[in-house]
């Protein structure tokens, strides 16, 4: 038997991996109407995931990696959850979203399938967070100003400037990390970005977008430029809860970096 892993489908994660990792993956709810929203996951929903799990594994544990609190009420219905089950259900606070969180799940699921114990699984899934960044280049705000996650300044800067906006995931909310006027502009400072917070050693990096192929190869093109060689990279289409809200044109790119911040632990 083995530590069960679980997150929620804003990960992001192929099902490739999935599968190969065992990773059990709760869907998030996407309502269609007039206008297409997104509900996060209720506490009865996680208990019930949580409780085959831990009959899966054999009580050996699970440990619940979701979206950041900041941005769903998931995190909270999971920590309800959880309490069911003592400590054999730990649930982490990302604070990140897309495949930070999805990269975190994997490190962990490769640890447990060889026989960690949940304080083990914990410790490198926190780790892996700790060396990520999240940022998202918007080709518009409507959605996310729609959704209400960005602040009211924010949305009318941005469009009043008529900008393409680049969001940075920072202590599970989203920021505005830069403004300009076109994409290649954005992809420059995007790059930027990425390359301000340093690393020496190999990155893992992954692209999510919706429906801009060729903007996501561009911007794997850019990175590899920018980044140590031996740095890897995933192309994956950006996942629908969070594309709701990022809308059509957008671009997320989630790296994990080999080495911790500059006066990290």
């Amino acid at each position: 038997m083995a530590v069960r892993i679980v997150t929620d489908s804003s990960a992001g994660l192929p099902a490739g991996v999935i599968e190969e990792l065992d990773i059990t993956v709760v869907d998030l709810h996407v309502m269609r109407g007039e206008e297409t929203s997104t509900s996060g996951l209720s506490s009865l929903e996680l208990t019930a995931a949580y409780a085959r799990q831990l009959e899966r594994g054999g009580d050996d544990g699970v440990l619940a990696l979701h979206l950041s609190k900041e941005l769903s009420s998931t995190w909270s219905a999971a920590v309800t959850a959880a309490a069911v089950f003592d400590d054999t259900v730990k649930v982490i606070e990302t604070a990140s979203v897309g495949m930070a969180v999805g990269a975190a799940a994997m490190a962990a699921a490769k640890l447990a399938l060889e026989g960690a114990t949940l304080a083990e699984c914990q410790d490198i899934a926190e780790d892996t967070l700790k060396r990520s960044g999240t940022w998202i280049y918007l080709h518009r705000l409507d959605e996310l100003r729609k959704s209400g996650r960005i602040s009211t300044a924010t949305a009318v800067l941005s469009t009043a400037l008529a900008t393409k906006p680049i969001m940075k995931v920072n202590n599970g909310r989203l920021e505005l990390a830069g403004i300009t006027r076109t994409q290649v502009k954005a992809f420059i400072k995007l790059v930027e970005l990425v390359r301000e917070r340093g690393t020496e050693k190999p990155a893992f990096v992954a692209i999510q977008h919706r429906n801009t192929p060729e903007s996501a190869d561009k911007l794997e093109d850019m990175l590899t430029e920018a980044l140590p060689e031996g740095s890897s990279f995933m192309i994956l289409d950006l996942e629908d809860t969070l594309a709701v809200h990022t809308g059509d044109g957008a671009v997320g790119v989630s790296v994990i970096f080999g080495d911790h911040p500059e006066g990290a632990d």
